[in-house]
């Protein structure tokens, strides 16, 4: 190198150097930045997240939250809808559900062995299973064929509720739905057909080949010593079709079976209830068994809880009292619960139900961690599909999520509502698809209550019940094992996490 070129060299990095003074210089930044509630809400939260330190022990105990048809838009619209009910909340949009909280969370992909969109059955089958199947099954291979029994024989799986159970652990199952449906059956039932949830759905070929119904499977051949907890809806399906229950429901057995009945006898120091006041009565200090079933089909929703016949407790109020039965055992315990009432507000193009029903999930969740000691116990909270449920438009922070779309004029709300290019107004949330499609003009919802209970959110495409969405759900964990949900993951991904957390005994790591 001559004298020039390393005149030239000296020059150039004396340059650079000066430049990227310049530069740090440059990148201090302002007050009026780093003072903002912005900047140190956010950086308080990463300071926070970087002191945390994965609980790496054994999950003594598993709970499994369910929320049925819990997609991303259901969490953030209900988010707001119980932001905005707080006294001095900022618009709503800055509250967070309990879970929200939670340190660690992930992606599921839901499709199905056979479908890109899901059901219940086989999206809470690779929950508990660890494997795919295709829908309409419960706990049963895809080499089975739905609703063909002698297919299913050999192609049963051993779900995470049947692990605890051969470890000794207590076990559970609470939904708002039946607790023969799809999602609590796939953690104690094999069926090839989800709806077999009582012996009067069997086909003449499921009886020949020897196949029982999913209430008879509960009681009669439960995984185990039993379930300790059994607490939704559903009694009709336990009861004879001779009798009548408690609210007026005709029993749909032809068996002449009353399975509530069986429940008493055969497990020891076990309680049948099937109302909130007998609910509230159970001694937990001398119950071992609980049965409970609150409604002849499913449970009443959130918001029209108050109005049952014969009562009903919350979500919160029977994951509190489950929890209590199942701490009795010192091995630990598996509780799986699900909101599923969430699912069918979305397929009734009922956004307002919907959104109760997650926030009633939200309390339940509170309730649990507010019980269990997070270092021995793992808590997922997560949905099986999602739904065709949409937050639209532009609307202005703390615009009524239930409401009117209004813009924002600065950091006001415009008082008009925006118009669409048919002239009239609409509403933040809708659906793709479902029963809020009209043939002909829209409805002008200026002169209707959008909040209401019954109303119906505008949709697309017209269908008797709104379907469900084949996107990503969330997943939210703490506890021992949390830290293993992390990116995008494959559903059933979820058992082994259990599986591995509380070393119930499956294919060892």
């Amino acid at each position: 190198m001559n004298r020039t070129s390393q005149i030239l060299t000296v020059l150039a990095k004396a340059v650079a150097s000066a430049l990227l003074a310049s530069a740090a210089q440059a990148a201090v930044l302002p007050a009026h930045q780093t003072s903002s509630s912005w900047y140190t809400s956010a950086a308080s939260d990463i300071s926070a997240k970087a002191m945390t330190t994965p609980r790496t022990g054994t999950a003594k105990n598993v709970i499994l939250f369910v929320g049925d048809g819990m997609g991303v838009s259901t969490l953030t619209a209900a988010r707001i809808y119980q932001g905005q009910k707080k006294a001095g909340n900022q618009g709503g949009e800055e509250n967070r559900l309990s879970f929200e909280t939670f340190p660690y969370s992930a992606l599921s992909k839901t499709y199905s062995v056979n479908q890109q969109t899901p059901d219940s059955a086989p999206t809470m089958t690779a929950m508990v299973t660890g494997v795919k199947t295709e829908d309409g099954m419960i706990s049963v291979s895809a080499d089975s064929i739905r609703a063909n029994c002698e297919s299913s024989k050999g192609n049963e799986l051993v779900s995470a509720l049947e692990l605890a159970e051969a470890k000794g652990k207590a076990t559970g199952v609470i939904s708002t739905a039946r607790v023969t449906h799809a999602t609590p059956a796939a953690t104690y039932a094999k069926s090839p057909e989800r709806n077999w949830e009582a012996d009067s759905n069997l086909t003449a070929e499921a009886k020949a080949n020897g196949c029982h119904d999913i209430a008879y499977q509960l009681v009669m051949t439960p995984p185990g010593d039993g379930l300790e907890v059994a607490l939704g809806g559903g009694r009709s399906y336990f009861l004879p079709n001779t009798t009548t229950d408690g609210e007026g429901t005709k029993g749909r057995r032809k068996d002449d079976m009353d399975l509530t009945s069986q429940w008493t006898t055969r497990f020891t120091n076990a309680a049948y209830v099937w109302n909130a006041e007998q609910f509230a009565a159970v001694d937990v200090a001398t119950t071992d068994h609980l049965l409970g079933l609150f409604e002849g089909s499913h449970m009443q929703y959130e918001a029209d809880r108050a109005d049952d016949l014969g009562g009903e407790p919350s979500l919160a109020e029977m994951t509190s009292k489950a929890l209590d039965l199942l701490a009795k055992n010192q091995n630990g315990y598996f509780l799986m619960v699900e909101a599923g009432r969430i699912d069918h507000a979305h397929h009734a193009g009922n956004a307002v139900r919907a959104l109760a029903d997650t926030v009633a999930l939200s309390d339940a969740v509170a309730a649990a961690v507010a019980k269990v000691n997070l270092d021995e116990t793992l808590i997922i909270v997560t949905a099986d599909h999602s739904h065709v449920f949409t937050i639209a438009g532009y609307p202005a922070r703390g615009n009524p999520i239930l409401g009117l779309v209004h813009d924002p004029d600065d950091t006001e709300i415009r008082p008009t509502p925006s118009l669409a290019a048919d002239g009239l107004p609409y509403t933040t949330l809708g659906y793709t698809n479902g029963p809020g499609a009209k043939n002909g003009p829209r409805a002008d919802l200026s002169v209707i209550d959008t909040a209401g209970l019954d109303f119906m959110q505008q949709a697309q495409v017209p269908l008797g019940s709104e379907t469900h969405a084949g996107e990503d759900v969330a997943i939210y964990a703490i506890g021992p094992g949390a830290h293993l949900f992390q990116g995008s993951v494959e559903q059933h991904q979820i058992f082994h996490v259990i599986n591995q957390a509380g070393d119930l005994g499956g294919t060892k790591y």
